[in-house]
């Protein structure tokens, strides 16, 4: 597959006069757009004929084996991290690291930094690993865009104002001290289930990736550096400046306290108490290792897995690294143009069951062959064994699906609910088989619903308030609490099994209520963000029996109205998950676009002037193969701090709006749907 990337220029900061309600310019908007259409009626016609040529271009995108993925975009820190990873084990060879370099020179911007999304701001950690990695490749410091990324990085704080895992990387080449990095012992796999700050109070990705890096962080290895980074130093005499402790009184002087602790115990911490620890660790890590080789089917707990058992003593031709290895292989994608870009993860699952709900949404027969394919691949997924999450959840049978092509030790609630809502759709030939596997996801999800009525993505009550305040954790979310959206989806799947009126499905009804913002939208953990929560919590509460005339339902319907894009579209950039006035507020896209007509169609809002603009934008931007571009990224691993773009939303998203707005109940069961 072919990653698509786009140098056009992204959105800029709104203004007062640049506010994207109906009928103004959305903000970031080039200079003298186009005024998107106002059709007088609804424009049937061009819906029908975008659904046939995206059903077919859909159709054509799916794999032998029954399953469609799109290429997973993050940032180049993935590709500089590889490239990194190769260079401490000795492993990088000439052509990795020239068609690597191609793709990070690719995605540099004019001021000589990187963005961790299409049209963002440049990011300082970014910009350090991949001025790093393209040294590796052999770039010279005083070429003219290695010059401007160095001099920016030095105005940005330098090294010592990046992100502790970009000094991680540092450090193992002795380009920072381990010293001044935050301390994660690896007795801390000791800790029990009930004790704060137990590797299971982390999220499952922070988890897996935590527990090698105690061993890494314990082993503080140094590999020889090829040359030195003086350079992207503010002062390379004191290249780490001491910083000021918090008070004492604050949660930040607390953990600032404990770390400093930490290091002290560093030293003497007792001989067999440390190797005990770190041989748990390796053993833990081992257990989690997937049939393909990776961990978790994420790019994060591989690398760091494998340096932590390479330090350990694994050699790399032992079957445990041989197989790590050759799993991050398959996480490339090598396009036309000779660039390699490293894909964060991977999601067959997650498309698969998206694609066979558009496609049946679309009017396409639910015994079509194609669909059939789908379902026994997906039926084939189902995971039947326990993970982590039954260290919170002790007793309760394994079901559901994740998101990757391996993980069956995280299974996640929103792929499970999602693709139970796909199978309800299929008319697959052994429907005894069929409901087997519903039963048991539906039996697991019920399960895995936390004490406030509502659910995560991977665990149960992920909720500790302290694993986010260590100073290790400066990046991303390493908790995993009830979101909006995977709770919409679970309560979505509950109304389509019959159990709307279930008080477990209630209580999810509820807390989606309590949770909706004071402006009509819901918060998008998963998805960029106000449009997706919103797009996501709509449909599955008229699903569960609240009336489109639902005070919360017409607040919803008000606020998409009033962020409608001038050309008709929706749009919304990843700063309204730090800055509130983006809310709903950027370049039009096919999937946000497509989030905010399911939102509205759910509504009954079908005859409005809002979504017939809508359909009438999505018709009028398709290409003529039948898909749809969209360089903005709509995905979420981390709100702001790690953006994705899931190639194949602009396509199925889309898709199901259209096919929704041109009629047909989207929850009938499977043998009604034709």
């Amino acid at each position: 597959m072919t990653a698509t990337t786009d140098g056009s220029a992204g959105a800029g900061a709104p203004g007062a006069d640049s506010g994207s309600g109906t009928g103004t310019k959305a903000a970031g908007a080039p200079a003298g757009a186009a005024v998107g259409p106002d059709p007088a009626g609804p424009p049937e016609e061009a819906a029908r004929a975008a659904v046939a040529r995206a059903t077919a271009h859909l159709l054509a995108r799916q794999d032998r084996a029954g399953w469609w993925k799109g290429d997973l975009q993050t940032n180049v820190t993935m590709d500089a991290e590889d490239l990194l990873l190769r260079q401490f084990l000795g492993i990088r060879d000439e052509r990795t690291t020239r068609a690597a370099a191609l793709f990070i020179r690719g995605e540099q911007g004019p001021d000589g930094t990187w963005a961790t999304f299409h049209g963002g701001p440049p990011d300082l950690s970014a910009t350090v690993e991949a001025y790093v990695a393209l040294r590796l490749a052999g770039d010279a410091p005083d070429a003219p865009h290695m010059a401007k990324a160095s001099a920016w990085i030095r105005s940005a704080g330098g090294i010592a104002g990046a992100r502790v895992f970009t000094r991680i990387w540092l450090a193992l080449f002795g380009w920072w001290r381990w010293e001044d990095l935050p301390q994660v012992p690896p007795e801390l796999v000791f800790l029990p289930p009930w004790a704060p700050l137990n590797i299971y109070d982390f999220g499952c990705w922070a988890r897996q990736t935590i527990v090698p890096l105690t061993v890494v962080s314990a082993k503080r290895p140094v590999r020889p550096a090829p040359f030195s980074l003086d350079e992207l130093h503010t002062d390379a005499r004191d290249p780490n400046p001491a910083r000021p402790l918090a008070p004492a009184t604050t949660w930040e002087g607390v953990f600032q306290r404990l770390d400093k602790v930490l290091h002290v115990y560093h030293r003497v911490a007792p001989r067999r108490l440390r190797k005990a620890a770190m041989d748990h660790a390796a053993r833990w890590i081992i257990e989690r290792q997937e049939n393909d080789g990776c961990w978790g089917g994420i790019q994060p707990p591989a690398v760091y897995s494998l340096i932590a058992l390479h330090l350990l003593g694994y050699q790399l031709g032992h079957p445990v690294m041989k197989a790590g290895l050759e799993s991050l292989d398959r996480f490339a994608v090598w396009r036309e143009d000779g660039a390699r870009m490293v894909e964060a993860c991977q999601s067959p699952v997650w498309d698969t069951c998206l694609a066979a709900i558009a496609l049946v949404d679309a009017g396409l027969p639910a015994d079509h062959p194609a669909l059939v394919k789908a379902a026994d691949w997906m039926l084939a997924e189902e995971i039947d064994r326990t993970g982590d999450w039954a260290v919170r959840r002790p007793g309760l049978a394994p079901g559901g699906w994740a998101f990757e092509f391996h993980n069956d030790t995280y299974p996640d609630i929103d792929d499970t609910a999602e693709v139970v809502l796909a199978l309800r759709r299929i008319k697959h030939p052994q429907p005894a088989r069929v409901e087997a596997a519903i039963k048991r996801g539906l039996s697991w999800t019920l399960g895995m619903q936390s004490k406030n009525g509502a659910w995560g993505a991977f665990d149960a009550d992920n909720t500790s308030p302290f694993p986010n305040r260590l100073p290790f954790c400066d990046f991303g979310e390493v908790v995993d609490p009830p979101s909006a959206d995977v709770t919409a989806h679970v309560v979505e799947m509950l109304a389509a099994e019959g159990r709307a009126q279930h008080p477990r499905t209630r209580r999810g009804v509820d807390w989606l209520l309590a949770e909706q913002e004071p402006s009509g939208a819901w918060f998008g953990r998963w998805g960029t963000n106000y449009v997706y929560g919103t797009g996501s919590v709509v449909p599955a509460l008229t699903a569960a029996g609240i009336a489109p005339s639902h005070p919360a339902v017409r607040r919803a319907v008000g606020w998409l109205e009033s962020v409608q894009n001038e050309d008709g579209g929706w749009g919304e950039d990843q700063r309204s998950y730090r800055d509130p006035a983006w809310a709903g507020r950027g370049e039009s896209t096919a999937s946000q676009t497509g989030w905010a007509l399911l939102a509205l169609l759910a509504a009954g809002e079908r005859e409005s002037k809002a979504v017939a603009r809508g359909v009438a934008w999505l018709a009028a931007a398709q290409r003529e193969d039948g898909s749809w571009d969209e360089p903005h990224f709509t995905g979420t691993g981390f709100p702001w701090d790690f953006s994705i773009n899931y190639h194949l939303y602009r396509q199925v998203f889309p898709l199901t709006a259209l096919g929704r707005y041109l009629g047909g109940d989207p929850l009938a069961p499977a043998a009604e749907v034709r």
